[in-house]
């Protein structure tokens, strides 16, 4: 069983997909500045765990291209639904092998990024990744009302079913 922390990661993911459920490849082009384009924050989120779980974690890259397209900093930009879709669906089945066997001890060490210990331990990277999600949601939410979605999904979901609280 997957640490409580990556359990959470993983019930804040599902709620990201939920919130954009339905949505259509225009409507994922749109921006409304300052604010980047759906596909363009599916891209940016796929980034940020690329960059954490591949690369910092395990020296690995498997999408080049993402930094400059959707990383930290990146100019915006309006990516195709599907484009970022696939982007993001292929760091999360790459990385999530590696997210499952982490530990309370090994959630407590620190990568080593330019042969320096990163300044946040993994634990405090899991907690970032997911709270960064939670902040694109409300971004997500916004967007959609503006383009004058309507019966949008309620948050949090099923939390309670789906990532209970349980100690270590």
């Amino acid at each position: 069983m997957p640490h409580p922390l990556i359990e959470q990661l993983r019930f804040t993911r599902s709620e990201f997909v939920r919130a954009l459920a339905g949505i259509s490849d225009d409507d994922a082009l749109r921006r409304f500045p300052p604010m980047n384009s759906i596909g363009w924050t599916i891209a940016h989120l796929a980034a940020q765990e690329h960059r954490y779980w591949l690369y910092r974690a395990r020296n690995t890259i498997i999408r080049p291209q993402l930094d400059a397209l959707a990383g930290y900093g990146s100019a915006p930009n309006t990516p195709p639904l599907a484009e970022a879709w696939e982007l993001w669906h292929t760091v999360v089945a790459a990385v999530d092998p590696y997210l499952d066997q982490l530990t309370t001890a090994s959630l407590q060490e620190h990568v080593i990024v330019e042969e320096q210990p990163h300044d946040e331990s993994l634990g405090t990277m899991v907690r970032r990744v997911t709270y960064h999600y939670w902040y694109h949601l409300g971004e997500v939410a916004a967007i959609r009302q503006l383009l004058g979605h309507t019966d949008l999904p309620e948050f949090v979901g099923e939390i309670g079913k789906e990532a209970p609280y349980r100690p270590e």
